[in-house]
């Protein structure tokens, strides 16, 4: 492996357990990183706000990737690098999840909003960023200022052929991809988690061959694949571990430790 300069990191099913806890192995084992010189940051499919209270346990210094890294903020949560979905592709996005069934969710730079408060993934959502929704009767004054766009669904296998749908409908208009088997992301075009890599990796003045990165989901592959080396959790999908250079223990078998501790005596820091 070659030495490891920074760890990027995805959040949910990741670094953090089913019930949204950072464990004391994980804590600790970001400590050591620090201790050892190796940078350490997270992106996430999570809005700014959904982010701000693994900062400070983190002892995060680096800017953070919110909205599938789409979004670049620093650990103040001010803005270093944001962009918007087009409005056409907002438009076509809201349809195709209509069509799904799907429950739809609109992210601004500082606001969720929905406009069925009764959705089956809200309560979950609130909790999981610790933020609450604002209820609106109709989209259309926020379709300029979209960040992300989210569509919730039971459904699985239907989320997963939503996802395909809109891949083909969207092109290079904007990026869809599942964060989890029950949300399908809709994101700026040309941005990614794995865009997000590769900023940080310039902003140290480093080789991205020396970025390890870790994550669970569809949406991760973007940083695997530019990545010196990755690493899936083992509660990810068939399809994630299989492009991953490692495959770690699941979330609650404080996988997210254990890499870290591999990268540490890879380093020569344990």
């Amino acid at each position: 492996m070659t030495p490891i300069s920074l760890v990027v990191s995805d959040v949910d099913g990741t670094l953090l357990t089913k019930d949204k806890t950072l464990t004391d192995r994980a804590r600790s084992a970001v400590q050591r990183l620090h201790r050892a010189g190796i940078g350490f940051t997270i992106t996430s499919s999570r809005p700014a706000i959904g982010m701000r209270f693994l900062i400070e346990p983190l002892a995060i210094t680096l800017p953070v990737g919110p909205f599938n890294g789409s979004s670049i903020i620093d650990p103040e949560m001010n803005p270093v690098e944001q962009h918007l979905i087009p409005e056409a592709a907002t438009v076509q996005s809201l349809d195709i999840l209509e069509k799904f069934g799907a429950d739809i969710w609109i992210f601004t730079n500082d606001e969720w909003l929905i406009r069925n408060p009764d959705g089956r993934y809200v309560g979950h959502e609130q909790r999981t960023i610790r933020s609450d929704p604002t209820v609106v009767p109709d989209f259309a004054p926020y379709l300029k200022t979209a960040c992300k766009i989210v569509g919730a669904s039971t459904d699985a296998a239907g989320l997963e052929a939503c996802e395909k749908t809109m891949q083909e409908a969207l092109g290079t208009c904007a990026h869809a991809v599942r964060s989890q088997t029950y949300y399908l992301d809709v994101t700026p075009p040309g941005v990614s988690k794995g865009t997000f890599v590769q900023a940080m990796a310039r902003r140290l003045g480093i080789s991205t061959d020396a970025v390890a990165t870790i994550g669970d989901m569809q949406n991760d592959l973007a940083m695997f694949r530019v990545s010196g080396v990755s690493f899936a959790m083992g509660n990810a999908a068939d399809d994630v571990k299989q492009q991953a250079t490692h495959v770690t223990a699941s979330n609650e078998q404080d996988g997210f430790a254990a890499a870290m501790e591999m990268i540490l005596k890879a380093n020569g820091a344990d």
